[in-house]
């Protein structure tokens, strides 16, 4: 399984056109994001991708996500977000850790004490932290930040398309 890692900025009249706008950005805004909390399974390989990824699927595909992103619409003010991650080089079994705030330093130690956290409470050897970063200030419009690890998608292909009695 290879679990990609991109990010993405953006900005629009609304913070959730900002919004919109990173989640092109990143590859990601044709699909519907199912967020999931952070494991990486087993042989998984995280792949760094600069620039938007290319999800397999169709329009309106369920694509399954770990995602950090933030959302600014002061004047002058920065928006960063992050993810971070960790992996078993035996196993690839890991964790991924999402965080966000107005500054990257205050990002980058969240991640870090996360990920040593994640560690610890398993008492598991998991190795090195790894990070991907994004950040925006805001000028005139909202802007976003986001970064987005894809997993996977799927069509809606056997599912009831009408709710139920």
């Amino acid at each position: 399984m290879r679990i990609d890692v991109t990010a993405g900025v953006g900005s629009g009249p609304t913070a959730l056109a900002a919004f919109d706008s990173a989640l092109l950005d990143a590859g990601v805004a044709n699909f519907n994001l199912i967020l999931l909390s952070s494991t990486i399974p087993p042989g998984a390989e995280v792949v760094l991708r600069d620039g938007p990824v290319q999800p397999t699927g169709e329009w309106g595909d369920r694509l399954y996500v770990v995602m950090a992103q933030e959302r600014v619409t002061t004047r002058n003010t920065e928006g960063w977000a992050g993810l971070g991650w960790v992996q078993e080089e035996r196993t690839g079994r890991g964790q991924f850790v999402e965080h966000h705030g107005s500054n990257r330093a205050e990002v980058e130690r969240d991640i870090a004490d996360s990920l040593t956290s994640a560690c610890s409470s398993r008492g598991l050897a998991f190795g090195q932290h790894h990070m991907r970063l994004a950040g925006v200030t805001c000028r005139e419009s909202a802007v976003c930040a986001l970064v987005v690890a894809t997993f996977g998608s799927q069509g809606w292909n056997g599912l009831a398309t009408e709710p139920g009695p």
